[in-house]
């Protein structure tokens, strides 16, 4: 089907501007296939309807809207989550929103919406702008649905370094240009950098799985035949930490750094492993933290494993089968942030007790009683 749509940004004081772009095909999650024929199967009426009237991207300013459900599994729980909170809606009408990183130095969000080539930036003052267009893809090929940035973080220095899906890279953004930090692994082009973390010291952790090639792991252009999980040091080392995962998707360290975990967004094998992190920065052999197999069988139960956040007790919250689990450092499942929809990932914001979730067309926020690791 051939038709163009306007999509409409509903900005600060009552104005809204309005783009006109090529519709692209809604390809809603990007970590399967299999997953992506199922949620067009659940939600493809839903999709469409926004494709065709153009989606309202930002909410009322001073305006409460609750999502979703909060489902308390262990009383563990209860300490991290209150009684009465609930889950807020901040913004929706996103292809496919993703890689939430908060700016600590100006106290902004910022996250992907990967489909549409942009990041856009979230403030309590402002609500929702646009930061940055094209965010991933930057070729002059002109391409049918453009792959934007998926996972966004800063460095030690405060700069905002981006996953770019459509350019297969990992770049730092410097004024209004993006330099490379790394593409290639022994003179091959990675697949497509998915999720990344720095370490203290600061060396870059990241997955890079095939999502964001057109064709996936068939695509023609895919130079690497493994999906791998990666260290860049200070001295731009590039070392391949393991081949063991399908496809490695998010990624976080526990609080100490001793502890790496990655998510495999794998719809034959869904799970979360924990890599030992040696003297040197690289891995032991790593082995199952989180088996959400089970979870996803359920077909009310959106998503697979995807996004990572440890809170300063070691307790993960790990987008998944549901919405986002919270998971104890031993692995048990204290309960879900049920968010009714797949959902990406989640950052941490505010004074760090805050919790920014994107989840497939929505920007999603839930006060805790916890804090972020790092904060």
């Amino acid at each position: 089907m051939a038709f163009r749509f306007v999509e409409r940004l509903t900005r600060p004081g009552g104005w809204s501007a309005a783009r006109e772009r090529p519709a692209v095909k809604r390809q809603f999650l990007y970590s399967s296939m299999w997953f992506h024929r199922l949620l067009l199967g659940v939600v493809g009426g839903m999709a469409m309807a926004l494709l065709l009237t153009g989606p309202t991207v930002a909410l009322s300013q001073g305006v409460t809207r609750k999502i979703g459900e909060i489902e308390r599994l262990d009383p563990a729980f209860d300490e991290l989550i209150a009684p009465d909170t609930y889950i807020e809606k901040l913004s929706e009408g996103f292809a496919w929103a993703e890689g939430p990183a908060w700016n600590r130095q100006e106290g902004y969000l910022i996250f992907s919406d990967v489909q549409n080539n942009l990041v856009s930036r979230w403030d309590e003052k402002k609500g929702l702008t646009l930061f940055l267009q094209p965010s991933g893809y930057t070729g002059k090929k002109q391409l049918e649905h453009p792959q934007g940035s998926n996972g966004l973080v800063y460095d030690p220095q405060g700069r905002l370094i981006l996953c770019q899906h459509g350019d297969r890279r990992i770049a730092r953004l410097e004024g209004k240009r993006f330099v490379t930090v790394v593409d290639k692994y022994r003179g091959k082009r990675l697949n497509s950098p998915n999720d990344a973390v720095y370490k203290m010291n600061g060396d870059l952790y990241f997955t890079d799985p095939p999502y964001g090639l057109a064709e996936g792991e068939d695509d023609a252009e895919r130079d690497l035949d493994f999906c791998g999980v990666y260290r860049l040091d200070k001295q731009r080392k590039l070392t391949l930490l393991t081949l063991e995962m399908t496809r490695p998707n998010g990624i976080a360290f526990s609080p100490d750094e001793k502890l790496l975990y990655v998510a495999q967004s794998d719809p034959d094998e869904p799970i979360i492993k924990v890599f030992d992190v040696k003297e040197d920065g690289t891995t032991m052999r790593g082995r199952v933290f989180f088996d959400a197999t089970d979870l996803a069988k359920d077909k009310n139960n959106l998503g697979l494993p995807d996004g990572l956040k440890v809170d300063e007790k070691g307790n993960l919250f790990a987008t998944g089968p549901g919405g986002v689990l919270v998971l104890s450092p031993d692995g048990k499942h204290l309960g879900t942030l049920r968010t009714g929809v797949a959902t990406a990932n989640c950052a941490w914001g505010g004074n760090g007790s805050t919790l920014y979730i994107t989840a497939h067309t929505y920007l999603l926020r839930i006060k805790t009683t916890t804090r972020g690791a790092g904060f």
